[in-house]
């Protein structure tokens, strides 16, 4: 089986940083596109970044030079530098990965259980 795990959210002072990660295990024989979401309570779930294998990136409006999404694909990992805060980032992170599991089938889409991100003002 294949998971995902992400780790690095908390709380923090608005202008702060944080720094997730997003670390896929299990029987992977490639990892392609890569992303980040948010969710605050009722409201959906929207794209934050994304970052193909080949590392072109994409980010929503709203964390545009702000955020920044980058992959170790050694580790099978995905990070979101979070910089310059605001109590609007505050939401439940996740990650999620298009992932190759067996030469015969394609890629299938994995999600990971998501970190909680709170930012104070």
């Amino acid at each position: 089986q294949v998971q995902l795990v992400e780790s690095g959210g908390g709380l923090v002072q608005a202008g702060g940083s944080l720094r997730l990660s997003c670390a896929a295990s299990g029987s992977i024989l490639s990892m392609n596109n890569m992303g980040w979401y948010r969710q605050a309570p009722g409201k959906q779930r929207d794209v934050v970044a994304t970052i193909t294998n080949g590392g072109s990136t994409n980010y929503a409006d709203s964390v545009k030079d702000r955020f920044t999404i980058s992959r170790d694909n050694a580790k099978n990992t995905v990070y979101l530098q979070m910089n310059s805060l605001k109590p609007e980032d505050t939401a439940v992170y996740y990650c999620n990965a298009f992932i190759k599991v067996r030469y015969s089938d394609p890629s299938r889409i994995y999600w990971g259980q998501g970190t909680q991100v709170t930012v104070s003002s």
